[in-house]
C-alpha cells in the first residue's frame, strides 16, 4: 500500500498549498534528527510527503492515483525516492527546489547544502536603521527642519561600490563561469544527493577582480559619519516614525539600501497637553472675575489671545479657541486650543469680606 501523504503532513485532502507548506515547516522542525528527541526516519518521511503534496503538478499526479502513486511508472508517474539522480531536472524522478527545501528547514538547510543557489548569489540589502530623534512640542505642532548625525554604512566612494580597484580589471570567474554556482554531490539522509552550490572561488558573484579595492576590501562598502537634513512634519505626534527610503545601510556589492525609520519622541511642555490635533490648558481666574466676569489672556502656541469669560462662570468651564491646536497632517486644518477655567476660593478673608459672602448667600 502506498503512503497516505496527507496523514504525515497532518493536512485534509482539501487543504491550500500555504496549509500544507505551514504543516511541513513545523513538523520538520519537530523532528530534525539533528535536534534534542528528533526523528531521522520520521524527518525522511515528512519530506517525501512534501516533496509530493508541496508541488502542485506531482500533488494532482498522486490524487489521481491514489496509493498506486509511487509505482505509476505509465505516463511518467512518480517513481519513489529511488529514482533520485540529478535534482537539476531528472525527467523520469521529480526536481526538487532546493531554495524552497532550504527555507522550509529554517535554518537546518545549510547543513544539508539546501541553502546554496541563486538567493546567495544575490548580494544582501542592506539593514534598516532604527533611531529616537527628539523634538520640541512647538516642532511637533508647526514642523520643523532637524540636523541627524549617524554612522552607518555607505557605498564605498573609492571603487564606487564596484568591489575592485580603480583601473584594475574585473573578469568572469574561471570555477563557475559566472553563474556564481557551482554542482556538487552530497551525501544526506536521504542519499547522495546532486546539488548546486555558491561558489567558494567568486562567493556567488561569478567575478573575480585583479585587485579588490583597497579602501573596502572587496565589499563595496565602508563606515563613514553621515549628516542628515530631516524634514518633521507639522502635526507628528508622539511615538510616530518617519521614514526616510534607502537611507539605511548600504546594501553589500551594489545592493539596495536599507530604510531609516525615525521614532518622533515629543518633548513635554507644561504649558500644554496635547490631545489629538487638539491642544488643551488651564487658566485661573478669581472668585470676583468668575461672578461678575472679565476679559483674560491666554497662552496659546500662537501667542497670547483675549477670551471673554461671561459673569456666573463654574469652575471646570472649558472654552473652545477654534483653530488654535495642532497642524493636521498634510495640511487638512488646525484643531482647536482648549482651556479649562479653574475659579481660585479665596483665603484669609477679612471678617468684612466673610460678612459680605454670608451676606450674598443668603
Amino acid at each position: 500500500m502506498g503512503k497516505d501523504y496527507y496523514k504525515v503532513l497532518g493536512v485534509d485532502k482539501g487543504a491550500s498549498q500555504d496549509e500544507i507548506k505551514k504543516a511541513f515547516r513545523q513538523k520538520a522542525h519537530q523532528c530534525h534528527p539533528d535536534k534534542s528527541g528528533g526523528d531521522e526516519a520520521k524527518f525522511k518521511e515528512l519530506n517525501e510527503a512534501y516533496q509530493v503534496l508541496g508541488d502542485q503538478k506531482k500533488r494532482a499526479q498522486y490524487d489521481q492515483f491514489g496509493s498506486s502513486f509511487e509505482h505509476a511508472q505509465a505516463g511518467g508517474g512518480f517513481q519513489g525516492f529511488e529514482g533520485f539522480r540529478d535534482f537539476s531536472g531528472y525527467t523520469n524522478g521529480f526536481n526538487v527546489n532546493m531554495d524552497d527545501l532550504g527555507e522550509m528547514l529554517g535554518g537546518f538547510g545549510d547543513i544539508f547544502g539546501f541553502g546554496g543557489g541563486a538567493r546567495n548569489k544575490r548580494a544582501r540589502r542592506g539593514r534598516d536603521i532604527q533611531m529616537i530623534l527628539e523634538v520640541d512640542f512647538l516642532e511637533a505642532v508647526f514642523g520643523a527642519e532637524k540636523d541627524v548625525s549617524l554612522k552607518k554604512t555607505v557605498k564605498c566612494d573609492h571603487c564606487h561600490g564596484n568591489c575592485a580597484e580603480p583601473g584594475s580589471k574585473i573578469e568572469t570567474c574561471q570555477t563557475c563561469g559566472g553563474s556564481g554556482r557551482v554542482t556538487k554531490v552530497q551525501r544526506t539522509i536521504l542519499g547522495n544527493m546532486q546539488v548546486q552550490t555558491t561558489c567558494e572561488t567568486c562567493g556567488g558573484e561569478g567575478k573575480s577582480y585583479n585587485q579588490k579595492c583597497t579602501k573596502c576590501h572587496g565589499s563595496g562598502v565602508c563606515q563613514e559619519i553621515v549628516n542628515l537634513k530631516i524634514s518633521i512634519p507639522a502635526g507628528i505626534n508622539n511615538g510616530e516614525t518617519i521614514r526616510l527610503s534607502s537611507q539605511g545601510e548600504a546594501g553589500e556589492k551594489g545592493a539596495q539600501s536599507g530604510d531609516l525609520y525615525l521614532q518622533i519622541r515629543v518633548k513635554s511642555d507644561k504649558r500644554f497637553e496635547r490631545d489629538g490635533y487638539d491642544i488643551k490648558s488651564k487658566a485661573e481666574i478669581s472668585f470676583t472675575q468668575a461672578a461678575l466676569g472679565d476679559k483674560i489672556e491666554i497662552e496659546t502656541v500662537d501667542g497670547y489671545v483675549k477670551l471673554y469669560i461671561p459673569d456666573g462662570t463654574q469652575s471646570g468651564t472649558v472654552f473652545k479657541l477654534k483653530g488654535k491646536g495642532v497642524e493636521r497632517l498634510q495640511g487638512r486644518g488646525r484643531g482647536d486650543h482648549l482651556v479649562e477655567l479653574v475659579v481660585k476660593t479665596p483665603k484669609n478673608l477679612s471678617r468684612k469680606q466673610k460678612e459680605l459672602l454670608k451676606e450674598f448667600n443668603n
